[in-house]
C-alpha cells in the first residue's frame, strides 16, 4: 500500500501514524534504535502492512496483469493504484472528508518534523504543496505520483506509463481493491489491538 493506505491504517496514535508512514525509509536496526517505542510500534505497522499485501492473492491478481510489462515494478504500481481508489471511494470507509484528514496528516507530520528521516523531510514540502493524497483520487494525480517515482528509480521501469493500464482495466482494478481492502483494514486493526 502507498501513503495513504499507511495513514488511514494507523488508528488515531499520532506516533503510530508518522512511523508508519516512514517505514520505508527506516533501515537497520541503528535507525530503528533512535526513534521513540510508539513511532516503532509505527514502522512495525507498516511492515506488517506490506507483509499481509505483498503475499495476498488477490493483490497477486492485480500484480500479474502488469508484471509482463513492469516486472517487479508491478507491485509498487499496484500499491498507488489501490491509493487511489481508497481516496476515490474515501466515504465508503472513512467518516472525516478526505481534504480534512489529508490536512490533518500533514499536520501531524510537520509537527513530528525532527522524527522524519532526511529523505522524507525533503519530500514532504512537496508532497503537501502538492496535496498528494487528496490527488490520489484523480487519475491524473496517479499519473503524476507513478511520473515521479520513475523518475526516481534507477532503472528504466515504464511506470510513467502505467496510467493507461489502470484505465484499460478500471473495473478489475477496483473489484480487487474491494474484496482485499476490508481483510487489510481487519489485519491493521489486529495489529494496533495486539500493542494495546
Amino acid at each position: 500500500m502507498n501513503f495513504l493506505a499507511h495513514l488511514f491504517l494507523s488508528g488515531d496514535n499520532t506516533s503510530i501514524m508518522v512511523g508508519n508512514f516512514i517505514g520505508d525509509f527506516v533501515k537497520g536496526r541503528q535507525a530503528l534504535s533512535q526513534l521513540a517505542p510508539m513511532v516503532v510500534k509505527g514502522v512495525e505497522l507498516h511492515r506488517a502492512i506490506d507483509t499481509f499485501t505483498d503475499t495476498h492473492p488477490i493483490v497477486q491478481q492485480s500484480k500479474n496483469r502488469l508484471r509482463p510489462k513492469y516486472r517487479h515494478y508491478s507491485g509498487v504500481i499496484v500499491d498507488v493504484f489501490y491509493d487511489h481508489y481508497l481516496a476515490k471511494n474515501w466515504t465508503d470507509y472513512h467518516d472525516a472528508l478526505l481534504p480534512d484528514f489529508a490536512a490533518r496528516s500533514y499536520q501531524t507530520l510537520e509537527a513530528n518534523l525532527d522524527t522524519l528521516p532526511d529523505d522524507v523531510q525533503r519530500m514532504l514540502p512537496y508532497m503537501i504543496n502538492g496535496n498528494w493524497l487528496v490527488n490520489y483520487a484523480r487519475t491524473e494525480g496517479i499519473q503524476r505520483a507513478l511520473t515521479g517515482m520513475a523518475r526516481r528509480t534507477p532503472y528504466q521501469s515504464g511506470m510513467e506509463e502505467a496510467v493507461d493500464d489502470l484505465i484499460r482495466h478500471y473495473g478489475e482494478f477496483e473489484t480487487e481493491f474491494r474484496v482485499f481492502f476490508p481483510e487489510l483494514e481487519k489485519h491493521a486493526d489486529q495489529f494496533l489491538l495486539s500493542q494495546k
